[in-house]
């Protein structure tokens, strides 16, 4: 791990990182990265393979600008030093299942009875209470139960997880941006708080307009590969030469895209085709149109007008 930065907007917080694998990791690292004074405790048996090879770039990428400290957390030595370095500190971020902080006694009212101000970050796979409370979080399952992978992939082709851990990643950076909330509200109560996160809740949030197209419309939202679910034409089309990705939603947009393609006459096609892919009939012929005259051409041949 590199050494944390000499200054930074977060350079007067100290932050106790009791993290590992990716979600809590990445919380932290927002954190480090803006300077926070960041002390990973690790276990004297290591994170059993989880998050990579120690000098390996996941583990690198995860955990820059980190200082580390080797603590056994399951013997009470381990635990006393925890806790004095609690007393000096601003946040602690954890991400174990939720019965094992307890157990430990390191959960939250058990380190604000040391420091009435400590920001206290849990990041779970199911939340701190509920029936799954108790299961160990994957980001393969977070995608699938929070819905990404019913509307990722080409249509008809079966559930498809994204190409990034973005539950994962989500469930953390929301992490991080409660921790900083609490230090703000700090200021003003003198107290810190208990932030919880977690990697089913991020990934339903990560569904916005998708989810708001169900609860507000009824509508359940399909896969559309490469393709805008609501608005077209928006794509990958194949060239003479290759693909090239074109994001030409609303009218004026649409119509520098037909200048540049050699075929304003598309721009005729009536506009309400733009509203909803498949909903309208002009819209799909215009679709297809695109991609056809796109493929008469080399991408090196379409420059923006």
């Amino acid at each position: 791990m590199t050494a944390g930065p000499t200054g930074g907007p977060l350079a007067r917080f100290k932050v106790i990182d009791l993290t590992r694998v990716r979600a809590g990791p990445t919380a932290v690292r927002q954190l480090a990265d803006w300077g926070a004074d960041v002390i990973k405790i690790e276990s004297p048996e290591g994170d059993a393979g989880l998050g990579g090879e120690r000098h390996g770039p996941d583990f690198q990428n995860l955990h820059r600008n980190k200082r580390s400290l080797t603590l056994n957390l399951k013997s009470p030595e381990g635990v006393a030093v925890m806790k004095r370095l609690v007393a000096q500190s601003d946040v602690v971020v954890e991400n174990y299942r939720p019965d094992v902080k307890f157990r430990l006694g390191v959960d939250y009212e058990s380190l604000k009875a040391i420091n009435p101000r400590i920001v206290y970050a849990s990041i779970s796979g199911f939340g701190q209470d509920g029936p799954y409370r108790d299961r160990p979080g994957f980001d393969q399952i977070a995608q699938g139960m929070g819905g990404l992978m019913s509307i990722t992939g080409e249509p008809g082709s079966g559930p498809m997880r994204v190409g990034i851990p973005v539950a994962d990643l989500t469930a953390g950076i929301f992490a991080a941006m409660g921790i900083l909330v609490a230090l703000l509200e700090r200021e003003q109560s003198g107290e810190g708080q208990w932030v919880k996160s977690s990697l089913l809740g991020a990934q339903i949030s990560m569904l916005d307009f998708q989810a708001a197209r169900w609860t507000i419309g009824k509508e359940v939202p399909g896969q559309a590969g490469n393709n805008h679910p609501t608005s077209i034409p928006t794509g990958v089309f194949a060239t003479a030469d290759g693909f090239i990705n074109i994001a030409a939603a609303g009218d004026d947009i649409y119509r520098r895209l037909c200048k540049a393609l050699g075929a304003e006459h598309l721009a005729g096609e009536p506009v309400e085709f733009t509203e909803r892919i498949g909903t309208h009939q002009h819209g799909w012929s215009s679709f297809h149109l695109v991609g056809q005259q796109s493929y008469s051409s080399g991408s090196e041949n379409l420059q923006p007008p």
